[in-house]
């Protein structure tokens, strides 16, 4: 998907490279569409388009983070007033999940779901229809907004910018997670063996002791 994103911001104009990092982030969760295109993939591809000098990194990133915050405000006001509509939608067990989040992990989790994809397009909605302030909301929200916005654009920027050591960052670190989960899998087949050993051990002990319980009665 990041590469049909690519193909498409290379060929449109400055402006509206700038535009689609702004609307995109805000209608993902004004009108929850992050569940069809995670808005970090288009701020991303805005941020490797800016690393070609012919858009201002700048633009993109403020483009990015006020697109995410105006559009967490709209959601949280469509929570807030139509919360059943939203509640019949096919994403009922994405809002579910963001209830859970809220009554688990308090007005943090506001802050939390903007980093997690598919969540943060139902989150918005779900704290509005909890009755939380808006105030307590963009307490929370706005921070999140600002950190996701910048990172986003910035690690497409700079991963253009930087795509052979990005590349071989990727490939070192997947060679020391490949090396984990084999070290991982080997404790884990280890600990299994030594827990059948210690199972049926026990089960031989225990096992002359009922002969003679019954022999005895």
């Amino acid at each position: 998907m990041l590469e049909k994103l690519l193909e498409i911001f290379r060929s449109i104009p400055a402006p509206l490279v700038i535009a689609a990092a702004f609307i995109m982030p805000a209608l993902e969760t004004a009108l929850l569409l992050g569940i069809l295109v995670p808005g970090e993939l288009i701020v991303i591809a805005a941020g490797i388009r800016a690393a070609r000098a012919d858009v201002p990194l700048a633009a993109v990133v403020g483009a990015a983070v006020a697109g995410a915050i105006v559009g967490d405000s709209i959601g949280y006001l469509l929570g807030r007033h139509f919360r059943r509509q939203i509640t019949k939608q096919r994403f009922a067990k994405r809002w579910s999940r963001a209830q859970d989040w809220l009554k688990r992990k308090g007005k943090p989790a506001i802050f939390f779901a903007r980093f997690t994809a598919f969540v943060r397009s139902v989150m918005p909605p779900a704290a509005g229809a909890s009755k939380i302030s808006y105030r307590d909301f963009a307490l929370w929200n706005s921070p999140a907004g600002v950190i996701w916005g910048s990172g986003s654009a910035l690690l497409g920027y700079y991963a253009a910018i930087h795509s052979e050591v990005v590349l071989r960052w990727a490939m070192e670190l997947g060679a020391v997670l490949l090396g984990l989960a084999i070290v991982a899998a080997i404790l884990y087949l280890r600990r299994r063996r030594t827990r059948r050993k210690s199972s049926r051990l026990s089960e031989r002990r225990s096992t002359p002791r009922r002969g003679r319980n019954r022999a005895n009665g």
